[in-house]
């Protein structure tokens, strides 16, 4: 495999609308290649009836389910989840909530995904038996 291709991280982001009315969200499609170490930002617009929306990222590893990456709003700085503190930021302005992932690593190929709400839960849930009588 050529030197480039190996240092090339393939990052996509999907289409995922989440609609109330006249809320929507709206991401970039297909694939993004950036290249280790660099700087990549995903865009996703919004539309929202909400004067004080909550915008949240989420990333999804191949097999895995989607985990919270960070949440964002109007009258604070949003928190992010510990693993993505260092290197993962977004400003919420009027209109989108563009993500942007700094000192890329290979590690970082996944899908990414924005929401208008929370859309992962993280909370503890025990796990379902189905019990035989």
């Amino acid at each position: 495999m050529e030197h480039w291709l190996k240092k090339t991280l393939l990052i996509l982001a999907l289409y995922f609308f989440d609609c109330r009315g006249e809320d929507a969200v709206n991401q970039q499609s297909g694939a993004v290649t950036a290249f280790e170490g660099g700087l990549v930002t995903l865009s996703c617009n919004f539309t929202t009836s909400s004067a004080s929306p909550d915008l949240f990222w989420y990333i999804q590893f191949t097999r895995d389910s989607p985990q919270y990456v960070l949440r964002r709003d109007r009258y604070s700085e949003g928190a992010n989840s510990d693993e993505f503190k260092k290197r993962f930021d977004s400003r919420l302005n009027s209109t989108f909530v563009p993500l942007t992932i700094q000192r890329l690593q290979l590690s970082d190929s996944a899908v990414y995904y924005c929401a208008l709400r929370p859309t992962v839960t993280t909370g503890y849930t025990a796990p379902l038996k189905k019990m035989i009588v």
